[in-house]
């Protein structure tokens, strides 16, 4: 079984191999390992060590004549960076997610000399937990003033969408504007262009109970903007109901936002885009969203052909549904951008893939765990590569799982312990005939009708190992998968997915099927792998 360190390291900003203490080649930047020295800049100072919920903010002060910086980090101490994988970053801060224990951390200054000494070592003890561990690591602040906003019913909805308009554009680092229920139609071009810190975000969201919602009465523009007209950092939207308009919340300069728990639906275009400038470190977490129009996008994060890129962006928790259009994915990362964590989503009925996520052009992978996904007009999940795909279940699509060249190469693509169904195929592997970095191992592929498996111009220098297939098997050896017997190999599992129970029967052939050298240690669920390695997505109970 894998051990937490080497399952844990894959965070938001850094690849899987590039996780200092965990072996493997090098991190962000293209570096491959560290090699401090006296002849580069003076070691940083006054390393600060923030965590909330499983995420740490690593935060030092700028050190004269550095022109970058080297993050190493490990759950063990004596961090020596010599010959060790790092993340090199321009400028502090550095944040760390997904860490469940002991985090320890030395940061080196790069200058014209070379690498510098390491600062002193830091250690902080993190609790992991769940919804909590993928909320930013600032997540704990607590506003300075409250400000409640009650719906006049004396006046228009657009009277009461101006007023509130007013109030949003005078908040203060510290502020939480608490909006109660009523309908608020702002016809204007509403842009939250506002600027928290870290210790004291703005906070805009719904008052206790109630259920406020932001319109506009026609599509002219997008009801939601944040960042069009400035920067917009450190700010929460919770609790809040957008519908209407072009596409209902886009992000333009935004970093350090958190969209939370928010209903967005029945607009023209996307519900949720952040794909005008470059954008990085933003957290949407348990929203509904649903029944777009135009491309119809749930959620559009990043550009096309890398133009522009978002990183360390966290999808995660958020029911996402009947994405309409002339395309309709529920979630899309498009390619170069990184470090993006998309994970415990459930969609379904959609037009385009359920989940499309790109390659993110040789800088830190992607994560794309724990996802239930079903009924897609497309592919269930697609994705390029420069990823771990993990603990999924799709069902009920053109392909369970497609993975193929698009807008760049297959590569270092690494899939374990999923779960794909389809009466047509379970898992199509375009492209990846000599690719570098790819795994297919541990996966239950279930097809009705057509192949389990096929790697369509052949599986040359793959790791095919663990898996269970039900249906033909093309393009790879005899070895690396075992037969199923059919869905009676699961609890309760549907091929159009509405019964999507994955975990497998008393007699299925998933137990103990799997490859112990590529078991990921938590199942769908989060729980603990115990017992026999699993193919599939679910441990047995």
């Amino acid at each position: 079984m894998l051990e937490r360190a080497r399952v844990g390291c894959l965070v938001v900003g850094i690849a899987l191999a590039g996780c200092a203490g965990c072996g493997g080649g090098g991190g962000g930047g293209g570096a491959v390992a560290g090699s401090p020295s006296p002849a580069g800049p003076a070691a940083p100072t006054s390393l600060a060590l923030t965590t909330a919920n499983g995420n740490v903010l690593v935060d030092w002060p700028t050190v004269v004549d550095a022109t970058a910086y080297r993050v190493y980090w490990a759950e063990t101490p004596a961090i020596d960076p010599t010959g060790k994988p790092f993340v090199q970053v321009a400028a502090p801060p550095y944040q760390v997610t997904g860490v469940g224990g002991d985090l320890y951390c030395v940061v080196t200054s790069v200058g014209t000399g070379g690498e510098g000494l390491p600062s002193v070592e830091e250690t902080l003890a993190v609790a992991p937990g769940s919804p909590e561990q993928y909320f930013p690591p600032w997540s704990a602040a607590r506003p300075l003033t409250t400000i409640p906003f009650n719906y006049d019913f004396g006046q228009t909805s657009a009277q009461n969408g101006a007023a509130l308009e007013t109030v949003i554009q005078s908040l203060s680092p510290g502020d939480e504007l608490r909006i109660g229920s009523g309908t608020y139609t702002i016809d204007s071009l509403l842009d939250i262009s506002l600027v928290g810190t870290a210790g004291n975000p703005i906070w805009i969201v719904a008052a206790p109970g109630a259920t406020p919602v932001i319109t506009r009465s026609n599509a002219s523009q997008n009801t939601v903007n944040m960042g069009q007209g400035g920067a917009c950092r450190y700010v929460v939207m919770r609790g809040i109901e957008i519908t209407g308009g072009s596409i209902g919340l886009r992000l333009h300069d935004c970093q350090n936002v958190w969209i939370d728990q928010c209903h967005v639906h029945d607009m023209n275009d996307n519900a949720i885009a952040a794909n005008s400038v470059p954008t990085s470190f933003l957290y949407f977490t348990r929203n509904q969203v649903h029944s777009t129009g135009g491309t119809g996008e749930g959620f559009y994060i990043g550009g096309n052909f890398a133009s522009p890129i978002a990183n360390n962006v966290v999808i995660a928790l958020n029911h996402v549904y009947d994405c309409g259009g002339s395309q309709g994915d529920g979630i899309e990362v498009k390619q170069g951008s990184w470090g993006c964590w998309i994970a415990e989503n459930t969609v379904h009925d959609t037009n385009y893939p359920s989940i499309l996520v790109y390659g993110t052009g040789g800088m830190p992978v992607n994560l794309i765990e724990r996802n239930v996904c079903w009924n897609a007009g497309d592919n269930v999940m697609q994705v390029q590569g420069e990823a771990i795909v993990r603990n999924n279940v799709l069902i009920d699509g053109l392909n369970a799982f497609y993975s193929g060249d698009h807008q760049g190469t297959v590569t270092d693509l690494i899939v374990v312990n999923n779960t794909f169904v389809n009466t047509g195929r379970a898992a199509l592997l375009n492209d990846w005939n000599g690719k570098p970095g790819m795994t297919f191992a541990n996966n239950a592929c279930y097809s009705l009708n057509s192949n389990a498996i096929l790697f369509s111009g052949g599986s040359g220098g793959v790791t095919v190992s663990g898996n269970v297939a039900f249906g033909s098997v093309s393009g790879t050896g005899a070895s690396g998968y075992l037969a199923g017997t059919g869905l009676g190999d699961f609890l309760s599992v549907s091929w159009n997915g509405v019964a999507h129970d994955a975990t497998p029967s008393i007699a299925s052939v998933l137990l103990g099927s799997g490859a112990p050298a590529h078991e990921v240690f938590d199942d769908l669920a989060g729980r603990i792998r115990t017992g026999g390695v699993e193919a599939g997505a679910v441990d047995a109970p």
